[in-house]
């Protein structure tokens, strides 16, 4: 973790205004586009619990953006150079530490680095009145265990590759589609019936529930208690099976 960040701080300032600028950019040109056309078709009375679409759209913004491709990208090409390429890994094994130090490292670091880039956009939507909510410290929590429901199992995914070809696709595959159908820009109630369960097994999805709990949805306690360990069964999971993988490559 530590070295991560020695790295990453000479950068911080760039990493932190892309993250800011980002959503502001998504929040006019979605809010002032597709919120027009939501509001002329009635949209916001019908599906949107009366809110507007910005209102809305912060919160998914807020976990999707802060979270999905972060946390994907700190998992897949770092992690694989940590074993094949800079062969970090093997280095930080000569000492003390061991695998599941390494792999908890790696994980606290992608946490961080999601926490940094939620708060940067945290800041952005509290500019915005109507996306500005006392529960935003809390929607930035939640961005930061979605990331790691999506980093965890990421990095058991990388640790098993012996080349990075398989990334792509699955940025384009697996993450994309995630982002885009997880229900962060619009209620999954529009997907056709055969994709709904689909979204709602991805972690975004439970995110951006608890999120638009935090901020402006009605909170229903049980409901946020099962997004909640909805996304902790993927974190423990992810850590388990990344423990499992990052031993089995580092004992080659």
């Amino acid at each position: 973790m530590e070295f991560n960040w020695l790295r990453f701080r000479r950068i911080w300032r760039t990493a932190f205004t892309t993250s800011f600028l980002q959503p502001l950019m998504y929040l006019a040109g979605m809010g002032l586009g597709v919120g027009a056309l939501v509001e002329r078709s009635g949209g916001e009375d019908r599906l949107l619990g009366g809110v507007d679409y910005v209102t809305y759209l912060g919160p998914g913004l807020l976990v999707a953006t802060a979270s999905i491709h972060v946390a994907a990208n700190e998992a897949t090409w770092p992690v694989l150079a940590g074993f094949k390429w800079q062969e970090t890994y093997l280095a930080q094994t000569t000492t003390p530490i061991g695998s599941t130090e390494i792999v908890l490292g790696v994980a606290g670091w992608i946490g961080l680095r999601c926490a940094l880039s939620a708060t940067a956009v945290g800041v952005a939507l509290g500019l915005y009145p109507a996306t500005r909510s006392i529960g935003l410290p809390l929607a930035v929590v939640v961005a930061v265990l979605t990331a790691l429901a999506v980093a965890t199992p990421t990095m058991a995914f990388a640790a098993s590759k012996e080349k990075d070809t398989g990334f792509v696709g699955y940025h384009r595959f697996v993450i994309t589609p995630i982002f885009l159908f997880g229900g962060a820009f619009y209620p999954i109630s529009q997907l056709p019936a055969i994709l709904r369960p689909v979204a709602q097994a991805t972690p975004l999805w439970h995110g951006v529930e608890l999120a638009r709990m935090a901020t402006f949805a009605p909170w229903r306690t049980w409901a946020a208690l099962g997004h909640l360990a909805y996304l902790l069964a993927w974190i423990v999971t992810g850590l388990m099976l990344s423990m499992r993988q990052f031993a089995r490559r580092l004992a080659r």
